[in-house]
């Protein structure tokens, strides 16, 4: 007898037990008894207690038909797979900027349109749920401290509350894959704390000119004032080409605390973002796999991520009860972030209206594609004996960055 059979048998039942007598009852227990297969000490229990309650069956749930087409997803998601699979919160961000490319690739009605633009971050992430399944992390460095000038370079860890463009922190990303030894590449990360703007160059091992050489390159492609660097304490930096380099153009340079990653919090996730997750963790030694990422970083990357990539920043952190909570800024692209700026006297080297028709005349679409090919190429000249056996993060197996 099944557990709900017991239970219908025992509303039938317990009525009659309730009515009868005490011989009756005997007769009844035994017949409970045997039917059930209670022991008998139980079946009295039952019996003698309160009257069972008969569950009533749950009525039907009625299943709502979707508040966002299928045609709705596809097109979040081809977007989302474009823009490098950004957090729901800057795909929300950035899906009025790219509308004007959508209608150009897809053929949207007004209602698709429309559930594109009205759909909000959480459902995004629960509509996206199973493709984000398909999409490590795993760190690789070779940097060693710089000591002969560090108590001459002011140690600086506030640099994060600046409120003009120009002050950036910057940093090196090794391309050794699983040996350090002899000589490889490294990207040369550099990102401003108040725009969010990032530019990178690939070097040929950390030689002190190379990163010179590289910081220059950056200073010039920047579209505003460098006024100050921040680094770690590693030699690549703390030295006196460096040094020198920014006395000379009047850059304020200073190097975070030892062993403290969080003071430059802000190119550690750029070092992430930017570089490690396009790169991977293979290893690149030659003149020609540098030349290639250059060839990347310099064109279409700075076009896509300073462009068309929004980022949100933290604004404060209140503490409630024994939980952190965090408040961020509406994520904004760096552009957007420098034009907001643009009205303070001097802030801006190239104007933002020059850049706004840049941004005007690119397709996002086409800039992922390009990306993507030269990615591939990039993969190519990979070391591969020296590399790990974890390929970059992949989609369905389109690469991916």
């Amino acid at each position: 007898m099944s557990g709900r059979s017991r239970r219908e048998y025992l509303a039938v039942i317990y009525s009659r037990y309730r009515r009868a007598g005490l011989q009756e009852k005997q007769v009844i227990l035994d017949e409970f008894c045997r039917n059930g297969g209670y022991n008998r000490k139980y079946a009295i229990r039952l019996l003698n207690g309160p009257a069972p309650h008969r569950r009533r069956e749950p009525p039907p749930r009625r299943h709502r038909s979707p508040s966002y087409s299928k045609g709705v997803i596809a097109v979040l998601g081809a977007v989302w797979e474009a823009a490098a699979y950004p957090c729901a919160v800057r795909l929300k961000a950035l899906l009025p900027l790219w509308m004007p490319w959508v209608r150009k690739r897809f053929r949207l009605t007004a209602a698709t349109e429309s559930g594109v633009l009205r759909i909000s971050a959480r459902q995004m992430d629960r509509r996206l749920e199973e493709r984000k399944k398909r999409v490590g992390h795993r760190l690789y460095g070779g940097t060693k401290p710089g000591r002969l000038l560090q108590h001459l370079i002011p140690l600086r860890t506030d640099h994060g509350q600046e409120k003009r463009p120009g002050f950036a922190e910057v940093d090196l990303v090794s391309h050794s894959g699983n040996s350090a030894r002899g000589e490889f590449a490294y990207s040369l990360n550099l990102t401003d704390v108040h725009t969010g703007w990032t530019e990178t160059r690939a070097i040929l091992g950390k030689g002190r000119q190379a990163v010179l050489d590289a910081l220059q390159e950056i200073q010039a492609a920047l579209p505003f004032p460098l006024r100050g660097i921040n680094s770690d304490n590693g030699s690549e930096f703390i030295n006196w080409h460096v040094g020198v380099w920014c006395a000379r153009h009047e850059v304020q340079f200073s190097h975070s605390r030892p062993y403290k990653k969080d003071d430059n919090a802000y190119i550690e996730q750029k070092n992430w973002t930017h570089v490690r997750k396009l790169m991977g963790w293979d290893r690149y030694d030659t003149p020609q796999a540098v030349e290639a990422m250059n060839a990347l970083y310099r064109n279409e990357l700075r076009l896509w991520l300073n462009l068309f990539q929004p980022s949100a920043k933290l604004i404060k952190k209140v503490r409630v009860g024994s939980k952190l909570r965090r408040r961020y800024d509406l994520p904004c692209t760096p552009l957007d972030r420098l034009g907001a700026g643009e009205a303070d006297e001097g802030t801006v080297r190239t104007p933002v209206a020059a850049l706004l028709k840049v941004r005007q005349g690119l397709d996002p679409f086409e800039l992922s594609r390009q990306i993507d090919r030269k990615l591939q190429a990039i993969y190519a000249l990979a070391h591969t004996r020296l590399s790990p056996r974890v390929p970059p993060k992949g989609h369905g197996g389109r690469v991916t960055f």
